[in-house]
Protein backbone atom coordinates (compact mmCIF):
# COMPACT_ATOMS: atom_id res chain seq x y z
CA UNK A 1 0.00 0.00 0.00
CA UNK A 2 1.41 3.39 -0.95
CA UNK A 3 2.34 5.66 1.95
CA UNK A 4 0.05 8.42 0.65
CA UNK A 5 -2.91 6.07 0.92
CA UNK A 6 -2.47 4.99 4.52
CA UNK A 7 -5.69 5.63 6.41
CA UNK A 8 -5.59 8.26 9.13
CA UNK A 9 -5.58 7.19 12.76
CA UNK A 10 -9.11 8.63 13.41
CA UNK A 11 -10.55 6.74 10.42
CA UNK A 12 -8.83 3.53 11.43
CA UNK A 13 -10.02 3.96 15.02
CA UNK A 14 -13.65 3.99 13.87
CA UNK A 15 -13.12 1.13 11.43
CA UNK A 16 -11.36 -0.84 14.16
CA UNK A 17 -14.32 -0.37 16.49
CA UNK A 18 -16.85 -1.55 13.90
CA UNK A 19 -14.88 -4.59 12.74
CA UNK A 20 -14.07 -5.79 16.24
CA UNK A 21 -17.65 -5.39 17.42
CA UNK A 22 -18.99 -7.36 14.46
CA UNK A 23 -16.86 -10.40 15.33
CA UNK A 24 -18.49 -10.63 18.75
CA UNK A 25 -21.96 -9.95 17.32
CA UNK A 26 -21.61 -12.89 14.95
CA UNK A 27 -21.23 -15.13 18.00
CA UNK A 28 -24.39 -13.91 19.75
CA UNK A 29 -26.61 -16.74 18.37
CA UNK A 30 -24.11 -19.31 19.67
CA UNK A 31 -23.79 -21.05 23.01
CA UNK A 32 -20.38 -21.42 24.67
CA UNK A 33 -20.58 -25.10 23.72
CA UNK A 34 -21.20 -24.20 20.05
CA UNK A 35 -18.06 -22.08 20.14
CA UNK A 36 -15.89 -25.07 21.09
CA UNK A 37 -16.75 -27.26 18.08
CA UNK A 38 -14.23 -28.00 15.33
CA UNK A 39 -16.10 -30.33 12.98
CA UNK A 40 -13.69 -30.68 10.04
CA UNK A 41 -9.94 -30.28 9.51
CA UNK A 42 -10.34 -26.96 7.65
CA UNK A 43 -12.43 -25.35 10.39
CA UNK A 44 -11.64 -23.73 13.73
CA UNK A 45 -13.82 -23.19 16.79
CA UNK A 46 -15.56 -19.81 17.03
CA UNK A 47 -13.81 -19.17 20.35
CA UNK A 48 -10.45 -19.68 18.67
CA UNK A 49 -11.34 -17.17 15.94
CA UNK A 50 -12.07 -14.54 18.61
CA UNK A 51 -8.78 -15.23 20.35
CA UNK A 52 -6.61 -15.47 17.25
CA UNK A 53 -7.79 -12.13 15.83
CA UNK A 54 -6.88 -10.46 19.15
CA UNK A 55 -3.54 -12.29 19.03
CA UNK A 56 -2.82 -10.76 15.62
CA UNK A 57 -3.07 -7.19 16.89
CA UNK A 58 -1.16 -7.97 20.08
CA UNK A 59 1.61 -9.79 18.21
CA UNK A 60 2.14 -7.63 15.13
CA UNK A 61 1.05 -4.17 16.30
CA UNK A 62 1.11 -3.69 20.08
CA UNK A 63 4.28 -5.68 20.69
CA UNK A 64 6.24 -3.36 18.40
CA UNK A 65 4.46 -0.02 18.55
CA UNK A 66 3.17 0.10 22.14
CA UNK A 67 5.96 -1.57 24.14
CA UNK A 68 4.51 -0.30 27.41
CA UNK A 69 1.62 -2.74 26.89
CA UNK A 70 2.39 -6.08 28.50
CA UNK A 71 1.38 -9.37 26.92
CA UNK A 72 -2.02 -10.37 28.30
CA UNK A 73 -0.94 -13.95 29.01
CA UNK A 74 2.55 -15.41 28.39
CA UNK A 75 1.03 -18.57 26.86
CA UNK A 76 -1.18 -16.78 24.35
CA UNK A 77 1.58 -15.82 21.83
CA UNK A 78 2.10 -19.50 20.94
CA UNK A 79 -1.31 -20.89 21.90
CA UNK A 80 -3.23 -18.73 19.42
CA UNK A 81 -0.61 -18.56 16.68
CA UNK A 82 -2.08 -20.08 13.52
CA UNK A 83 0.76 -20.90 11.12
CA UNK A 84 3.52 -18.28 11.49
CA UNK A 85 6.53 -20.56 11.83
CA UNK A 86 9.00 -17.71 12.23
CA UNK A 87 6.98 -16.10 15.04
CA UNK A 88 6.48 -18.90 17.55
CA UNK A 89 5.62 -22.56 17.89
CA UNK A 90 1.92 -23.45 17.81
CA UNK A 91 -0.35 -26.42 18.55
CA UNK A 92 -1.59 -28.63 15.73
CA UNK A 93 -4.65 -27.14 14.09
CA UNK A 94 -6.73 -30.26 14.71
CA UNK A 95 -6.29 -29.76 18.48
CA UNK A 96 -8.02 -26.37 18.65
CA UNK A 97 -11.28 -27.97 19.77
CA UNK A 98 -9.47 -29.21 22.88
CA UNK A 99 -8.86 -25.66 24.14
CA UNK A 100 -11.51 -25.78 26.85
CA UNK A 101 -9.20 -23.46 28.74
CA UNK A 102 -8.87 -20.52 28.57
CA UNK A 103 -12.61 -20.12 28.91
CA UNK A 104 -14.81 -17.87 26.83
CA UNK A 105 -14.86 -15.20 29.54
CA UNK A 106 -11.08 -15.02 29.48
CA UNK A 107 -11.06 -14.77 25.68
CA UNK A 108 -13.51 -11.87 25.78
CA UNK A 109 -11.37 -10.19 28.46
CA UNK A 110 -8.37 -10.70 26.19
CA UNK A 111 -10.17 -8.92 23.36
CA UNK A 112 -11.11 -6.04 25.65
CA UNK A 113 -7.50 -5.76 26.86
CA UNK A 114 -6.22 -5.60 23.30
CA UNK A 115 -8.95 -3.14 22.27
CA UNK A 116 -8.08 -0.79 25.14
CA UNK A 117 -4.42 -0.85 24.18
CA UNK A 118 -5.21 -0.33 20.51
CA UNK A 119 -7.38 2.63 21.49
CA UNK A 120 -4.42 4.20 23.24
CA UNK A 121 -2.18 3.59 20.25
CA UNK A 122 -4.68 5.01 17.76
CA UNK A 123 -5.40 7.94 20.07
CA UNK A 124 -1.80 9.09 19.73
CA UNK A 125 0.33 9.61 16.66
CA UNK A 126 1.21 6.09 15.49
CA UNK A 127 3.86 5.72 12.78
CA UNK A 128 2.88 4.82 9.23
CA UNK A 129 4.02 1.23 9.59
CA UNK A 130 1.70 0.80 12.59
CA UNK A 131 -1.22 2.11 10.53
CA UNK A 132 -0.35 -0.28 7.70
CA UNK A 133 -0.37 -3.23 10.07
CA UNK A 134 -3.62 -2.15 11.69
CA UNK A 135 -5.30 -2.05 8.28
CA UNK A 136 -3.87 -5.49 7.54
CA UNK A 137 -5.16 -6.71 10.91
CA UNK A 138 -8.66 -5.44 10.20
CA UNK A 139 -8.72 -7.19 6.83
CA UNK A 140 -7.41 -10.30 8.57
CA UNK A 141 -10.26 -10.13 11.08
CA UNK A 142 -12.81 -9.73 8.28
CA UNK A 143 -11.43 -12.92 6.74
CA UNK A 144 -11.99 -14.67 10.07
CA UNK A 145 -15.55 -13.33 10.31
CA UNK A 146 -16.31 -15.15 7.09
CA UNK A 147 -14.49 -18.24 8.28
CA UNK A 148 -16.36 -18.16 11.59
CA UNK A 149 -19.70 -18.38 9.78
CA UNK A 150 -18.62 -21.10 7.37
CA UNK A 151 -17.10 -23.06 10.25
CA UNK A 152 -20.16 -22.79 12.49
CA UNK A 153 -22.41 -23.79 9.59
CA UNK A 154 -20.45 -27.03 9.28
CA UNK A 155 -20.42 -27.54 13.05
CA UNK A 156 -24.19 -27.15 13.42
CA UNK A 157 -24.96 -29.29 10.36
CA UNK A 158 -22.84 -32.17 11.64
CA UNK A 159 -24.72 -32.06 14.95
CA UNK A 160 -27.35 -34.87 14.83
CA UNK A 161 -30.00 -32.31 15.85
CA UNK A 162 -28.90 -29.99 13.02
CA UNK A 163 -29.78 -26.76 14.84
CA UNK A 164 -29.99 -23.55 12.82
CA UNK A 165 -27.67 -20.59 13.36
CA UNK A 166 -30.67 -18.30 12.82
CA UNK A 167 -34.19 -19.50 13.50
CA UNK A 168 -36.07 -17.00 11.36
CA UNK A 169 -36.73 -18.12 7.79
CA UNK A 170 -36.82 -15.95 4.68
CA UNK A 171 -40.00 -15.16 2.82
CA UNK A 172 -40.62 -17.43 -0.18
CA UNK A 173 -39.89 -14.70 -2.72
CA UNK A 174 -36.69 -13.69 -0.91
CA UNK A 175 -35.61 -17.31 -0.58
CA UNK A 176 -35.93 -18.52 -4.15
CA UNK A 177 -36.55 -15.54 -6.40
CA UNK A 178 -37.49 -16.09 -10.02
CA UNK A 179 -35.82 -17.88 -12.90
CA UNK A 180 -33.40 -15.67 -14.83
CA UNK A 181 -32.22 -17.07 -18.19
CA UNK A 182 -28.57 -18.08 -18.41
CA UNK A 183 -26.88 -16.09 -21.15
CA UNK A 184 -23.28 -15.63 -22.25
CA UNK A 185 -21.79 -12.16 -22.56
CA UNK A 186 -18.98 -11.64 -25.07
CA UNK A 187 -15.68 -9.87 -24.40
CA UNK A 188 -12.99 -8.94 -26.88
CA UNK A 189 -10.01 -9.80 -24.69
CA UNK A 190 -6.74 -8.30 -25.88
CA UNK A 191 -3.98 -6.79 -23.77
CA UNK A 192 -5.38 -6.00 -20.31
CA UNK A 193 -3.98 -5.09 -16.93
CA UNK A 194 -4.81 -7.12 -13.82
CA UNK A 195 -3.81 -6.85 -10.18
CA UNK A 196 -4.31 -4.07 -7.70
CA UNK A 197 -4.05 -0.59 -9.12
CA UNK A 198 -1.59 1.80 -7.52
CA UNK A 199 -3.14 4.45 -5.28
CA UNK A 200 -6.33 2.40 -4.84
CA UNK A 201 -6.23 1.63 -1.12
CA UNK A 202 -5.53 -1.55 0.79
CA UNK A 203 -4.61 -4.78 -0.94
CA UNK A 204 -2.89 -7.99 0.07
CA UNK A 205 0.60 -8.72 -1.21
CA UNK A 206 -0.72 -11.48 -3.51
CA UNK A 207 -2.74 -8.88 -5.47
CA UNK A 208 0.44 -7.12 -6.61
CA UNK A 209 2.13 -6.07 -8.78
CA UNK A 210 -0.31 -4.97 -11.44
CA UNK A 211 0.77 -6.43 -14.76
CA UNK A 212 -0.34 -7.01 -18.33
CA UNK A 213 -1.76 -10.22 -19.75
CA UNK A 214 -3.13 -11.17 -23.15
CA UNK A 215 -6.66 -12.54 -23.29
CA UNK A 216 -8.22 -14.22 -26.29
CA UNK A 217 -11.89 -13.34 -26.93
CA UNK A 218 -14.12 -15.08 -24.40
CA UNK A 219 -17.64 -15.32 -23.05
CA UNK A 220 -18.73 -15.20 -19.41
CA UNK A 221 -22.05 -16.44 -18.06
CA UNK A 222 -24.53 -13.77 -17.01
CA UNK A 223 -25.12 -15.39 -13.60
CA UNK A 224 -24.08 -18.28 -11.37
CA UNK A 225 -25.27 -21.87 -11.83
CA UNK A 226 -28.32 -22.63 -9.69
CA UNK A 227 -29.16 -25.52 -7.39
CA UNK A 228 -31.84 -26.63 -9.87
CA UNK A 229 -29.36 -26.71 -12.73
CA UNK A 230 -26.82 -28.63 -10.69
CA UNK A 231 -29.53 -31.14 -9.75
CA UNK A 232 -29.82 -31.93 -13.48
CA UNK A 233 -26.11 -32.80 -13.49
CA UNK A 234 -26.71 -35.17 -10.57
CA UNK A 235 -29.72 -36.77 -12.27
CA UNK A 236 -27.63 -37.29 -15.41
CA UNK A 237 -25.25 -39.42 -13.33
CA UNK A 238 -22.63 -36.66 -13.22
CA UNK A 239 -20.98 -38.16 -10.14
CA UNK A 240 -20.79 -41.59 -11.81
CA UNK A 241 -19.09 -40.63 -15.10
CA UNK A 242 -15.29 -40.55 -14.84
CA UNK A 243 -14.94 -38.95 -18.28
CA UNK A 244 -16.25 -35.69 -16.79
CA UNK A 245 -13.66 -35.49 -14.02
CA UNK A 246 -10.02 -34.62 -13.63
CA UNK A 247 -8.10 -37.63 -12.35
CA UNK A 248 -7.63 -36.20 -8.85
CA UNK A 249 -11.28 -35.15 -8.84
CA UNK A 250 -12.46 -38.65 -9.70
CA UNK A 251 -10.24 -40.01 -6.91
CA UNK A 252 -11.93 -37.59 -4.50
CA UNK A 253 -15.40 -38.68 -5.67
CA UNK A 254 -14.50 -42.30 -4.99
CA UNK A 255 -12.64 -41.80 -1.72
CA UNK A 256 -15.16 -39.37 -0.22
CA UNK A 257 -18.30 -40.94 -1.75
CA UNK A 258 -19.47 -37.61 -3.15
CA UNK A 259 -22.95 -37.81 -4.65
CA UNK A 260 -23.96 -34.14 -4.38
CA UNK A 261 -22.63 -30.83 -3.01
CA UNK A 262 -21.85 -30.57 0.68
CA UNK A 263 -25.02 -30.06 2.80
CA UNK A 264 -27.24 -31.83 0.25
CA UNK A 265 -29.09 -34.86 1.62
CA UNK A 266 -31.67 -37.04 -0.12
CA UNK A 267 -34.65 -38.40 1.81
CA UNK A 268 -37.82 -39.96 0.43
CA UNK A 269 -36.64 -39.19 -3.10
CA UNK A 270 -36.18 -35.44 -2.52
CA UNK A 271 -33.06 -33.42 -1.87
CA UNK A 272 -32.80 -31.04 1.06
CA UNK A 273 -30.05 -28.47 1.54
CA UNK A 274 -28.55 -27.35 4.83
CA UNK A 275 -28.36 -23.58 5.36
CA UNK A 276 -27.53 -21.25 8.24
CA UNK A 277 -31.30 -20.93 8.65
CA UNK A 278 -31.89 -24.67 8.82
CA UNK A 279 -32.63 -27.34 6.21
CA UNK A 280 -34.59 -26.35 3.11
CA UNK A 281 -36.12 -28.48 0.36
CA UNK A 282 -34.36 -28.24 -2.99
CA UNK A 283 -37.47 -26.95 -4.77
CA UNK A 284 -37.49 -23.96 -2.42
CA UNK A 285 -33.89 -23.09 -3.35
CA UNK A 286 -33.89 -24.22 -6.98
CA UNK A 287 -33.20 -20.73 -8.38
CA UNK A 288 -30.47 -19.84 -5.89
CA UNK A 289 -26.79 -20.44 -6.73
CA UNK A 290 -25.41 -23.85 -5.90
CA UNK A 291 -22.82 -23.55 -3.13
CA UNK A 292 -20.29 -25.73 -1.33
CA UNK A 293 -18.91 -27.41 -4.41
CA UNK A 294 -15.23 -28.16 -4.88
CA UNK A 295 -13.13 -27.02 -7.81
CA UNK A 296 -13.34 -30.58 -9.07
CA UNK A 297 -17.16 -30.47 -9.05
CA UNK A 298 -17.21 -27.04 -10.69
CA UNK A 299 -14.87 -28.27 -13.43
CA UNK A 300 -16.88 -31.47 -13.97
CA UNK A 301 -20.11 -29.49 -14.25
CA UNK A 302 -18.49 -27.17 -16.78
CA UNK A 303 -17.35 -30.14 -18.88
CA UNK A 304 -20.83 -31.67 -18.68
CA UNK A 305 -22.24 -28.35 -19.92
CA UNK A 306 -19.80 -28.14 -22.81
CA UNK A 307 -18.25 -25.04 -21.26
CA UNK A 308 -15.31 -24.26 -18.96
CA UNK A 309 -14.40 -22.14 -15.96
CA UNK A 310 -13.03 -18.64 -16.48
CA UNK A 311 -9.41 -17.81 -15.74
CA UNK A 312 -8.91 -15.35 -12.92
CA UNK A 313 -7.62 -12.78 -15.43
CA UNK A 314 -10.79 -13.07 -17.52
CA UNK A 315 -12.93 -12.70 -14.41
CA UNK A 316 -11.03 -9.65 -13.15
CA UNK A 317 -11.06 -7.90 -16.52
CA UNK A 318 -14.87 -7.98 -16.37
CA UNK A 319 -15.34 -7.32 -12.65
CA UNK A 320 -13.03 -4.31 -12.62
CA UNK A 321 -15.80 -2.33 -14.34
CA UNK A 322 -18.46 -3.28 -11.77
CA UNK A 323 -18.14 -1.22 -8.58
CA UNK A 324 -18.56 -2.85 -5.18
CA UNK A 325 -20.97 -1.01 -2.92
CA UNK A 326 -22.70 -2.43 0.18
CA UNK A 327 -26.14 -2.63 -1.44
CA UNK A 328 -24.90 -4.09 -4.74
CA UNK A 329 -24.19 -7.72 -4.12
CA UNK A 330 -25.41 -10.28 -1.62
CA UNK A 331 -22.64 -9.88 0.95
CA UNK A 332 -22.57 -10.19 4.75
CA UNK A 333 -24.31 -6.85 5.29
CA UNK A 334 -27.44 -8.08 3.52
CA UNK A 335 -28.12 -10.31 6.54
CA UNK A 336 -29.29 -13.09 4.25
CA UNK A 337 -26.38 -15.45 5.06
CA UNK A 338 -27.10 -17.59 2.03
CA UNK A 339 -26.90 -17.27 -1.76
CA UNK A 340 -29.71 -15.31 -3.44
CA UNK A 341 -31.30 -15.89 -6.82
CA UNK A 342 -30.24 -13.69 -9.71
CA UNK A 343 -32.68 -10.82 -9.99
CA UNK A 344 -33.36 -10.81 -6.25
CA UNK A 345 -32.62 -7.09 -6.04
CA UNK A 346 -28.88 -7.12 -5.40
CA UNK A 347 -27.81 -6.32 -8.97
CA UNK A 348 -29.03 -2.96 -10.25
CA UNK A 349 -26.93 -3.23 -13.38
CA UNK A 350 -27.40 -2.91 -17.15
CA UNK A 351 -27.96 -6.20 -18.99
CA UNK A 352 -24.47 -5.88 -20.46
CA UNK A 353 -22.99 -6.65 -17.01
CA UNK A 354 -22.97 -10.10 -15.42
CA UNK A 355 -25.06 -10.50 -12.28
CA UNK A 356 -23.84 -11.92 -8.96
CA UNK A 357 -20.20 -10.93 -9.38
CA UNK A 358 -20.14 -9.69 -5.78
CA UNK A 359 -21.22 -12.00 -3.00
CA UNK A 360 -23.47 -15.06 -3.10
CA UNK A 361 -20.65 -17.57 -3.79
CA UNK A 362 -16.93 -17.49 -4.31
CA UNK A 363 -16.40 -18.41 -7.95
CA UNK A 364 -13.88 -21.11 -8.77
CA UNK A 365 -11.55 -20.11 -11.60
CA UNK A 366 -9.36 -22.27 -13.80
CA UNK A 367 -6.25 -20.54 -12.42
CA UNK A 368 -3.73 -22.05 -10.05
CA UNK A 369 -2.75 -19.82 -7.13
CA UNK A 370 0.69 -18.50 -7.99
CA UNK A 371 2.58 -15.27 -7.44
CA UNK A 372 2.25 -12.56 -10.04
CA UNK A 373 5.38 -11.62 -12.03
CA UNK A 374 7.55 -9.67 -9.60
CA UNK A 375 5.59 -10.81 -6.51
CA UNK A 376 7.34 -10.01 -3.23
CA UNK A 377 5.94 -11.09 0.17
CA UNK A 378 5.90 -8.77 3.16
CA UNK A 379 8.98 -8.69 5.35
CA UNK A 380 9.30 -10.74 8.52
CA UNK A 381 6.69 -13.14 9.86
CA UNK A 382 3.93 -11.34 7.98
CA UNK A 383 5.55 -12.60 4.78
CA UNK A 384 3.98 -15.98 5.66
CA UNK A 385 0.47 -14.51 5.31
CA UNK A 386 -0.08 -15.49 1.66
CA UNK A 387 3.06 -16.44 -0.23
CA UNK A 388 3.77 -19.74 1.53
CA UNK A 389 0.51 -21.19 0.18
CA UNK A 390 1.33 -20.73 -3.51
CA UNK A 391 1.29 -24.45 -4.26
CA UNK A 392 -1.56 -26.89 -4.85
CA UNK A 393 -4.32 -24.27 -4.55
CA UNK A 394 -6.85 -22.80 -6.97
CA UNK A 395 -8.02 -19.17 -7.13
CA UNK A 396 -11.58 -18.07 -6.34
CA UNK A 397 -13.01 -14.62 -7.00
CA UNK A 398 -15.92 -12.38 -6.05
CA UNK A 399 -16.76 -12.96 -2.39
CA UNK A 400 -19.67 -14.78 -0.81
CA UNK A 401 -22.86 -14.15 1.11
CA UNK A 402 -20.79 -14.01 4.33
CA UNK A 403 -17.97 -11.77 3.04
CA UNK A 404 -17.96 -8.23 4.50
CA UNK A 405 -18.61 -5.72 1.70
CA UNK A 406 -15.66 -3.54 2.64
CA UNK A 407 -13.36 -6.52 2.31
CA UNK A 408 -13.89 -7.35 -1.36
CA UNK A 409 -12.57 -5.80 -4.59
CA UNK A 410 -11.95 -6.87 -8.17
CA UNK A 411 -8.29 -7.73 -7.54
CA UNK A 412 -8.97 -9.85 -4.42
CA UNK A 413 -7.63 -13.42 -4.76
CA UNK A 414 -9.03 -16.11 -2.50
CA UNK A 415 -7.50 -19.57 -2.69
CA UNK A 416 -8.21 -23.08 -1.47
CA UNK A 417 -7.16 -26.64 -2.34
CA UNK A 418 -9.29 -28.01 -5.20
CA UNK A 419 -11.13 -30.52 -3.00
CA UNK A 420 -12.41 -27.81 -0.61
CA UNK A 421 -16.20 -27.77 -0.14
CA UNK A 422 -16.97 -26.16 3.23
CA UNK A 423 -16.69 -22.62 1.86
CA UNK A 424 -19.55 -20.86 0.00
CA UNK A 425 -18.01 -21.72 -3.37
CA UNK A 426 -19.99 -21.87 -6.60
CA UNK A 427 -19.84 -21.99 -10.38
CA UNK A 428 -19.83 -19.41 -13.17
CA UNK A 429 -19.33 -20.83 -16.65
CA UNK A 430 -17.19 -19.39 -19.43
CA UNK A 431 -16.40 -20.30 -23.00
CA UNK A 432 -13.91 -19.36 -25.70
Amino acid sequence: MEAALISSAPRLRERYRLVRRRSVQLCEPLTPEDMMVQSCPEASPAKWHLAHTAWFFESFVLKEFLPSCRVFDPDFPWLFNSYYQSFAEFPEKRLRASFSRPGLGTILSYREYVDDAMGRLLGGDPPEEALRRIELGLNHEEQHQELLLTDIKHALYTNPLQPAYLDEDLEEEDRNGTTVPLEFLSYDGGLVEVGQRENSGFGFDNERPRHRVWLEPFQLASRLITCGEFAEFIEDRGYERPELWLSAGWDAVQECSWQAPLYWRKSDGEWSIGTLRGNQRLHRLANTPVAHVSYFEADAYARWSGKRLATEEEWESVAENVPVIPDRGNLLESGRLGPAAAGAGFDDLPQSFPQQLWGDCWEWTASAYLGYPGFAPLEGSLGEYNGKFMSGQMVLRGGSCVTPAGHIRSSYRNFFPPETRWQFSGIRLASS
